[in-house]
């Protein structure tokens, strides 16, 4: 017999694909509060939460991102599937949030074996060079972090120091400046 919680999330995992927009997002920030607090508990609901990365509204679409970057941490394998939907979601023209939630995912997606690191690092370093300066770069710059200190491949890593190197070096005072020198630290 299932437990209450686990009660719960099946049904607000089955809301995700409702008819209302306002219910999907309340569901979905739900979901993500849970997969951060106990991302085993959601781990079970990868397929609908991937479905769900092609929802029309941004917030549905973040909320299920950071969901699955918690889950990320504990079994990349299991949200490896949702690939495809944060490389839809990483150049979201809508939405900044929605953009930095994909990046943040596939950072972490990609810290978790070479294998990984060299299929994210492609939309990683496109997704650098796009998004460069721009308000979310900051956080950008800690999940970039969060790849130079996981399990990346040697050549995804120094792809990685080869793009924040000029940064490092280079760049005005700052966090950009400060974040990128310890990136290259974190590779070295």
């Amino acid at each position: 017999m299932a437990n209450t919680q686990e009660v719960q999330i099946a049904a607000l995992i089955e809301e995700l694909s409702g008819a209302s927009r306002r219910r999907r997002q309340e569901v979905a920030h739900t979901i993500a509060l849970t997969a951060r607090a106990a991302p085993e508990a959601v781990a079970v609901h990868v397929d609908a939460l991937v479905d769900a990365l092609f929802r029309p509204e941004a917030q549905t679409r973040w909320e299920v991102l950071d969901a699955l970057s918690a889950i990320a941490e504990k079994d990349p394998e299991s949200v490896a599937g949702a690939f495809d939907g944060a490389e839809a979601s990483l150049f979201d023209d809508g939405s900044a949030t929605v953009r930095l939630s994909a990046f943040v995912f596939l950072c972490r997606l990609g810290a978790s074996s070479p294998e990984r690191s060299d299929e994210v690092w492609p939309l990683i370093d496109e997704a650098i060079q796009c998004f460069h300066g721009d308000a979310e770069y900051r956080d950008m710059l800690v999940a970039l972090l969060g790849l130079a200190q996981g399990n990346a491949s040697d050549a995804t890593k120094k792809a990685l120091a080869d793009r924040v190197r000029f940064d490092a070096e280079s760049g005005a005072a700052g966090y950009i400046k400060s974040f990128s020198a310890e990136i290259l630290q974190a590779l070295s």
